[in-house]
């Protein structure tokens, strides 16, 4: 029974943690709507194979990160220098005129969608804090084979939640035009936010 807990708790936690709009999912949507949504799904599963060595990094070298806050650190301010970077290429992706859904290239989004996962440099800190938090709560034993549990539940619920926006994004071509059309411009304005709110985080 605790196979399976581990299995549905990672689960609910990616997904969970993935339902605001933030950098992957809504790159997932612009991906859908610019190509289509068979190149969404490819960036979907490439994002989220990337979830599994970082959410088993976390996990696996949790007393490291501990005795080592300033690799934590590193991490957090790397993660700043990228959000603000993709704000910049989006924003310049952004005064390129809409083409609309394609269906070329579909493979190029599953590597556009581990590239862009493996600069999330948030992800480690961020399941490292969380694997923390449930093992004091004596819901996650950081041992084998529970972390792999752990992490294969963290893959799938991070491609479901992918998955999800993917779906969406039909819709959004569909019946919101005008949110098509600027989906780059709302990236870009998301990724400096997420800069700006990161930065003060680590300031304080």
């Amino acid at each position: 029974m605790e196979y399976f807990m581990h299995v549905g708790l990672g689960f609910v936690m990616a997904y969970l943690s993935l339902v605001p709009p933030g950098m992957l999912n809504m790159t997932a949507v612009r991906t859908a709507i610019e190509k289509g949504s068979s190149s969404g799904r490819w960036f979907a599963l490439g994002a989220a194979l990337v979830v599994i060595p970082q959410a088993f990094v976390a996990l696996v070298f949790a007393r490291f990160f501990a005795e080592h806050p300033e690799v934590v650190e590193r991490l957090n301010y790397a993660g700043i220098a990228v959000l603000f970077g993709l704000s910049i290429v989006f924003f310049l992706q952004a005064r390129k005129k809409f083409k609309g859904e394609g269906k070329k290239r579909s493979g190029k989004s599953f590597w556009a969608g581990m590239l862009m996962s493996s600069m999330n440099m948030l992800a480690i800190p961020f399941y490292l804090v969380l694997s923390s938090v449930l093992e004091n709560r004596g819901m996650l034993i950081t041992e084998q084979p529970f972390i792999n549990l752990f992490v294969t539940g963290v893959f799938l619920g991070a491609f479901g939640l992918f998955m999800t926006y993917v779906r969406f994004a039909d819709v959004i071509q569909k019946r919101a035009q005008f949110i098509a059309r600027n989906i780059n411009y709302i990236l870009s304005a998301l990724f400096f936010v997420l800069g700006i709110l990161t930065f003060f985080k680590i300031m304080k």
